[in-house]
């Protein structure tokens, strides 16, 4: 009997969250036999390792649960290569360990791959609290409630991820791999589908004060995302550059050199305009979610440190890659 479908799962370090995600898919309303699934370890660890095989001795075979562990690459594109190379399935459904997919997501993603389609995009859906206001984290995670295509739920024939050659492994973190992969199968005339009954559900992790500042560093591989693909860059992720955090960062570079030039003026300008573009910036990010102390000075440090941050990553990338990317 052949695999309809192989589950590719990435892993990093996380072996409580695997083991929820692994929990969810030996649950799946379908038959147990027609599928696999397959955890692609990027720190080939031991206690992963085991992890895997005391599920595998749980499922009985059905389905069949394996273990690669990945060598020479860091990040989800590299492992999820390593994961579908080995699969036996026509079609590679692919998750993240930190999600949790229903019992209906495998059915209702292969029940969208009919013959003429290339990939099917299953939905996110992100459990937020109902009892308070929403934190800025919160509120940012949930956006991918409405995103287009995203490896925590989505469905490629095997054949067709063959023949572009998988993953681009330069996407060393999980930001773009996945748009990267869908912009080439539309590229390569693939049909790309929506399954929006394929759900997964990705729980909210706590995240230490300001600790968002860090993530911005990822920016760094919309500048790779632009070079391989502008127009569809610029139509379906960001139309036009963050003009506003650019303002920020030439006021900021006044305020400094009139400060060197001991030239108050210019110096108290760029302070001025600073001072109203970096508060703009934050009450837009408070008036749609908490009011609590805590909260309130975190938007101000982040609204603060945002702008540089970004801007800094975004060139950076733009070296990297040696693109004009603003």
């Amino acid at each position: 009997m052949s695999l309809r479908a192989s589950v590719v799962v990435p892993t990093y370090r996380r072996p409580d969250l695997l083991e929820r995600c692994l929990a969810a898919l030996v649950a799946q309303d379908f038959d147990r036999h027609l599928y696999e699934v397959i955890v692609a370890d990027d720190a080939a660890e031991a206690r992963v390792r085991q992890l895997v095989a005391r599920w595998k001795a749980k499922a009985g075979g059905a389905p069949m649960i394996r273990y690669v562990a990945v060598n020479g690459t860091r990040g989800p594109a590299g492992a999820r290569n390593r994961g579908w190379e080995i699969a036996s399935g026509d079609v590679i459904a692919f998750t993240d360990d930190d999600t949790v997919p229903r019992a209906s997501w495998l059915a209702e993603g292969l029940k969208a791959m009919t013959p003429d389609v290339t990939a099917a995009a299953g939905r996110v859906e992100v459990p937020l609290p109902v009892d308070r206001p929403l934190t800025d984290y919160e509120l940012d995670i949930a956006n991918m409630r409405s995103a287009e295509f995203l490896t925590a739920s989505c469905f490629v024939r095997r054949k067709a991820l063959a023949a572009i050659g998988g993953f681009d492994e330069r996407f060393t973190s999980a930001w773009r791999e996945d748009s990267d992969l869908q912009f080439r199968l539309l590229e390569a005339n693939g049909k790309v589908v929506a399954a929006p009954n394929a759900i997964v559900e990705h729980p909210v992790r706590p995240m230490p004060f300001a600790g968002g500042i860090r993530q911005h560093r990822k920016i760094a591989f919309d500048a790779l995302l632009y070079k391989k693909h502008p127009d569809l860059y610029r139509e379906r992720i960001r139309r036009a550059p963050p003009w506003n955090y650019y303002l920020i960062l030439v006021a900021i570079v006044a305020v400094m050199w009139g400060a060197v030039a001991r030239d108050p003026r210019v110096a108290w300008t760029g302070f001025a305009v600073w001072l109203v573009l970096t508060a703009a910036f934050c009450l837009r990010r408070l008036a749609r979610t908490s009011h609590h102390p805590v909260h309130v000075a975190e938007m101000i440090v982040t609204s603060i440190a945002i702008p540089p941050v970004a801007v800094f990553w975004r060139l950076a990338g733009a070296l990297r890659f040696r693109v004009l990317f603003l």
